[in-house]
């Protein structure tokens, strides 16, 4: 059965099923909130790992209805490739820590692209060991790019 991606109509369809309903539902981008309603509504959640159904994709007749039988089937047959589904609280922080990676890797790729900016002009500074470093306040947020560029000319007072 075809559902809408909406908190109200995944809702309305499982007070239809009855009381404790098998539901079983791909662990594809934006599961976490369908798990999280299904549990508190008392169905009994399967989520299938994408990579154990990626066969799906290379039959010749491929449709939701079709893969919604062959989900139910693997899952009266107890055949289904489950994913662990983790508590709230961990996938909350699972995020934080993806998020703050995907964070220090733009960090990462800024400075390198700052670095190539002053090597085409031929500006280089020596990277001070951690231990030298100033602490970051506002007296001397002035960044040490700022300082090595003025003396061409190429950088604002304030980055």
């Amino acid at each position: 059965m075809r559902i809408l991606n909406d908190p109200v109509a995944l809702g309305m369809q499982i007070e239809q099923a009855g009381s404790h309903p098998d539901v079983v539902l791909e662990a594809t981008c934006g599961w976490y909130w369908a798990v999280d309603m299904l549990q508190v509504a008392g169905a009994e959640v399967h989520l299938v790992h994408p990579l154990g159904v990626k066969g799906f994709g290379y039959r010749r007749v491929k449709s939701d209805v079709r893969d919604a039988v062959d989900l139910a089937e693997l899952l009266r047959m107890g055949r289904l490739p489950k994913s662990w589904i983790a508590p709230k609280e961990v996938r909350e922080l699972r995020d934080l820590v993806r998020y703050r990676a995907t964070l220090v890797a733009l960090r990462s790729g800024l400075k390198a692209q700052v670095h190539a900016v002053l090597a085409k002009q031929a500006v280089t500074a020596k990277p001070r060991p951690a231990s030298v470093r100033p602490p970051v306040s506002p007296a001397n947020s002035e960044s040490d790019v700022c300082a090595a560029t003025r003396r061409w000319g190429g950088c604002p007072r304030t980055v």
